[in-house]
């Protein structure tokens, strides 16, 4: 400490940095005392008492204080530097401006004047550049950051969704007030680049720059790219779909596997009408609306695939794998009986569903309210037919307002709670980029029979996804049932299911193309999930074709006992047949490991 105070004295005679130190050392020339340190604190110009961090303490970085810990604050207190905190000295310079290379420039020119001055000599690495206590800032040691106020992107109050964007850009998002801090009440928090080592100085201030050009595209969707401050290309459609062109153009840089932009193809783009681009852009929105999206393409019309081919065909071919001649051929035909009790298991829950859509509606990202409820009641129609049917028979639960099946807020949670009906899509980003979740909760409704064996959701992200469920040993059961199912409900005056000649049955999202169809098992692998994981059972479940997940869904945990979800994850270029006798090879594999 008294090494820099010796230093300082050189900045306390330059107008630019001249300014005071502040010691909490006791009996230090420069002392100050609780209440001092205290409003340094407050100010967010000192950093708090490192006693009192668990972590820090077992380091030993934490001990001996108050002693020899203190800050120089420069008169504006735009310039300032920390004594004895995580490393010897953390070296900052703040301000409130638009240009980023004003405070970047007067922190190198600061930090050229105190390592020039005679006895400072900074410790570096010919391999990870300058050192600090802890790797993870090797190299610049530099963090770059701006406190940018996000009030779309926080709208739910907290930074979950702008984190999920923030991400794949290379930024960290966290409080106003540093980690774990909660965000500011008008949506404000702090962004910055993640990157410390192997990365220059110069590129982290750049990064910054392009991650929150990217993330304000996000943040104002509708805004042009003048407003966003981004000089892009001009294109052939004038301001039309400048501001989407620009987003796209930034999110295809910045997020690659992004395939709804991986795939957008501006010359192709330029060759249509401007029907036909408005059409592609909508397509194609909760994907650049959304960076972090693996697919975002969404159909909005039945015949999108077909009038589109440029741009979902190379998409649909890429996720799911496909060779560039192969066409979809659906085919319910299965060679034999699946016993699960021939592979040493009990009986276990076993689900079949499919999503379909009505060939005379648009798909649920380009509907109407009206649209929403016309649909609907086209179905109860159906429904009716369905509740005559002792094996179908059952009842209608609406959640749209004076439906005359409306049941009220109690009545759909308990629907929700026992995994019978569908969450509130309104409050998913991706599906209300797409459209789909606009107009909740209207037009949206769940038919449930009366064994609760046998349920169609209607509305959610396909008009209508119909299931069969139950738990028993012979995977043919629930399957034979769907299908028989599929074939009243298409057999019903009005009904048509959209179809297309190159991927079968029409889905909103191109990753169901085909079948449409998730046939799965809930099966325990205490074995395999021993460690209280799934890692282990989807390593050895990818190479089989299987998808593992947690017994609630995508993104939720295993069972207790080790239980979960298995499917198939074909659906295209597959057979419905093929699908059940995936499943059952696919198990059998499984378990001769679970076994072993």
């Amino acid at each position: 400490e008294n090494v820099m105070v010796k230093a300082f004295e050189k900045l306390i005679e330059m107008e630019e940095y001249g300014g005071k130190y502040n010691s909490i050392t006791p009996d230090h020339p420069n002392f100050v005392d609780e209440a001092g340190y205290q409003k340094l604190v407050d100010d967010h110009i000192m950093f708090k008492d490192m006693s009192k961090d668990p972590y820090l303490m077992s380091a030993g970085i934490g001990k001996d204080w108050p002693h020899g810990r203190g800050c120089y604050v420069s008169e504006d207190q735009q310039f300032i530097i920390w004594v004895g905190e995580e490393d010897h000295l953390r070296i900052m310079c703040m301000k409130k401006g638009s240009v980023l290379n004003e405070v970047f420039d007067r922190l190198e020119k600061a930090l050229g004047v105190v390592s020039g001055i005679e006895g400072i000599e900074f410790a570096s690495s010919d391999s990870y550049g300058m050192v600090t206590s802890c790797p993870t800032n090797l190299g610049t040691g530099m963090r770059a950051s701006v406190h940018v106020p996000l009030p779309n992107l926080t709208s739910d109050g907290t930074d979950v969704k702008a984190k999920a964007i923030a991400k794949p850009l290379g930024l960290s998002v966290r409080g106003v007030g540093g980690e774990h801090t909660p965000i500011g009440a008008d949506g404000t928090v702090d962004i910055s680049p993640s990157s410390r080592l192997f990365i220059k100085e110069g590129e982290i201030i750049e990064a910054l720059y392009k991650g929150l050009q990217a993330l304000m595209a996000q943040e104002n969707p509708g805004a042009s790219a003048a407003e966003e401050g981004a000089a892009e290309p001009s294109n052939d459609d004038g301001d039309t779909f400048a501001a989407d062109l620009a987003k796209i153009a930034a999110v295809k840089e910045s997020n690659p596997d992004n395939l709804a932009c991986k795939h957008f193809d501006l010359d192709y783009f330029n060759s249509l009408d401007d029907a036909m681009k408005t059409r592609m852009i909508e397509c194609a929105r909760s994907g650049f609306e959304n960076a972090d999206s693996g697919v975002g393409a969404y159909a909005m019309q039945p015949d999108d695939y077909a009038a589109l081919p440029k741009f979902m065909d190379p998409l649909i071919r890429e996720y799911h794998k496909a060779s560039p001649d192969a066409v979809h051929v659906n085919d319910w035909t299965v060679s034999g009986t699946f016993n699960l009790t021939e592979l040493g298991l009990p009986d276990l829950s076993m689900r079949v569903r499919v999503g379909r859509n009505l060939k005379s509606f648009p798909l649920p990202g380009a509907m109407t309210q009206e649209q929403r409820c016309e649909m609907e009641n086209v179905m109860v129609k159906a429904f009716e037919k369905l509740i005559e049917m002792e094996e179908y028979g059952g009842k209608y639960n609406s959640i749209t307002p004076d439906h005359p099946n409306f049941v009220d807020e109690a009545g759909y949670q308990k629907l929700v709670d026992d995994h019978i009906m569908f969450k509130d899509m309104s409050k998913d980003p991706y599906l209300m980029s797409a459209g789909i979740g606009k107009d909740w909760p209207h037009g949206r409704g769940c038919y449930v029979s009366e064994d609760q064996q046998f349920i169609i959701w209607v509305g959610e992200e396909d008009h209508l996804r119909i299931m069969c469920m139950k738990k028993g040993s012979v995977l043919n059961e629930v399957f034979d049932r769907l299908e028989k199912a599929l074939g009243v409900v298409s057999g019903i005056e009005g009904i048509e299911f959209a179809s297309s000649d190159s991927y079968g049955m029409v889905t909103s999202c191109p990753t169901n193309l085909g079948t449409g169809m998730r046939a799965s098992v809930h099966v325990p692998l205490p074995n395999l999930t021993s460690d209280g994981t799934d890692v282990k059972a989807k390593a050895i479940a990818k190479p089989l074709g299987l998808s593992v997940r947690g017994v609630g869904g995508e993104h939720t945990p295993i069972g207790a006992d080790g239980t979960v979800d298995i499917s198939p994850s074909s659906r295209l270029f597959i057979k419905e047949g093929e699908i059940i006798e995936a499943l059952y090879k696919g198990l059998q594999a499984l378990m001769a490991e679970e076994s072993a």
